[in-house]
């Protein structure tokens, strides 16, 4: 199956995701998929939800460059211990073009397990810890603009409808799933690895 990056207002974006029970071949290869999308979209980070799965897996890679930096798959993983605060602009794959200031914790404790189900467990900050926090909440159902003051997101508005309208738009022409269809799709991932 191919995956492909989903966008605003996708209801997959809106899904608390499920923890994976098991690794199989599919699963890494969605990783593997997952990274690919990531790096042609110049991204940092890509949440299995962004890609229509509702499972708890993502993927990071800080410096954005194939080969470069840190990459990271987690399943299921968690954050906890957040320490200070750092306001910084964030964009997101799901919404091109779209950018805002989110106030997140500077340091957080990951806990996780990579893709041989390997226990994964760090302190991390900065720059890694936002990576991993916006894709986390993207596990959860929660979007960055959902975590700006109301007076920031206000200004998001105009583009948050505008993508909103070319949803609705493509969905009544036949060229995304009506929500039935979805569900079906998403009650077929819970079944095979929830």
């Amino acid at each position: 199956m191919q995956l492909s990056i989903i966008q605003h207002p996708h209801p997959t974006l809106r899904v608390c995701s499920k923890p994976i029970r098991r690794v199989d071949k599919q699963l890494r290869d969605f990783a593997s998929q997952m990274l690919d999308l990531m790096y042609e979209a110049e991204g940092v980070g890509l949440a299995a939800n962004q890609v229509n799965l509702p499972l708890r897996i993502f993927v990071a890679n800080p410096s954005g460059e194939r080969g470069s930096g840190e990459e990271l798959v987690l399943i299921n993983p968690e954050l906890q211990r957040p320490k200070g605060n750092e306001t910084a602009q964030e964009g997101c794959l799901s919404l091109p073009g779209i950018y805002g200031n989110v106030k997140r914790p500077k340091q957080v404790r990951l806990t996780g397990f990579d893709l041989k189900g390997n226990p994964i467990e760090r302190t991390v900050d900065g720059f890694l810890a936002r990576v991993l926090q916006h894709e986390n909440d993207h596990l959860n159902g929660v979007m960055f603009f959902d975590r700006m003051t109301e007076e920031a997101k206000r200004e998001l508005d105009d583009q948050l409808l505008e993508m909103e309208t070319v949803y609705e738009s493509k969905q009544k022409s036949g060229g995304i799933p009506t929500p039935a269809e979805l569900e079906q799709q998403l009650q077929t991932w819970y079944d095979q690895y929830a």
